[in-house]
């Protein structure tokens, strides 16, 4: 499904740019023209980034995103304005955009920021009963949290990224704080033993998680 983004631009040509330049890039894009739209269609749809200008008419880009944090609503915003004052750009973060562009832009360069939310968005590993948060680093195990130690966190990133992969012993030694084979074998015993991981020793080679 495409990305929903809210595009905010009083300049009708640039806005349509912005907008054609997304849309090919499948992405779907609704462009309005005021604060005022904007925060009615904030509040009637669901976006997944918000594009805002700032000198727009109606309700100006900062006082809309300060206001949509107020009601609670987290939906990443990108700023892109001709204010290019640091009083301004400090605004901008402080009520709570991922991301400022200056005027004037290459539109390329929006698209290459707007990419960038999206890959960097939250991703979520699942493994059987098994639900991990990359971002967060947040083990669920059928639902409840799981809390490991340093070296069994690093170990449970390290696997449930390289599913299927045979992990050489060097790689899974750099996680443990005093390195031995006998120190990995006990480390990754504890981790099976919390996680249920299927952890297999692949004879003179490393360790798979199938």
């Amino acid at each position: 499904m495409a990305k929903k983004i809210l595009l905010l631009e009083d300049d009708s040509d640039l806005g349509l740019t912005i907008k054609d330049l997304l849309e090919y890039e499948n992405y779907d894009v609704t462009l309005v023209m005021d604060g005022e739209e904007a925060a009615e269609k904030s509040y009637d749809e669901n976006f997944d980034l918000y594009i805002f200008d700032i000198n727009v008419p109606e309700i100006n880009g900062l006082d809309l995103l300060e206001a949509l944090r107020n009601a609670k609503d987290k939906t990443p915003a990108i700023f892109i304005s001709a204010l290019v004052d640091l009083d301004s750009i400090y605004k901008g973060f402080e009520v709570g955009a991922a991301d400022y562009i200056k005027k004037p832009f290459f539109p390329e360069e929006l698209l290459i920021r707007v990419n960038a939310k999206f890959v960097n968005d939250t991703k979520e590993i699942v493994y059987k009963n098994i639900n991990y948060d990359i971002q967060k680093k947040l083990i669920r195990k059928n639902g409840e949290l799981v809390s490991l130690g340093e070296v069994q966190e690093r170990l449970f990133d390290i696997f449930i990224n390289n599913i299927a992969q045979v992990l050489d012993k060097s790689i899974l030694m750099d996680c443990l704080e005093t390195p031995s084979p006998a120190a990995l074998r006990v480390a990754l015993s504890k981790l099976k033993q919390t996680t249920g991981l299927d952890i297999k020793n692949i004879r003179g080679v490393g360790y798979i998680l199938e």
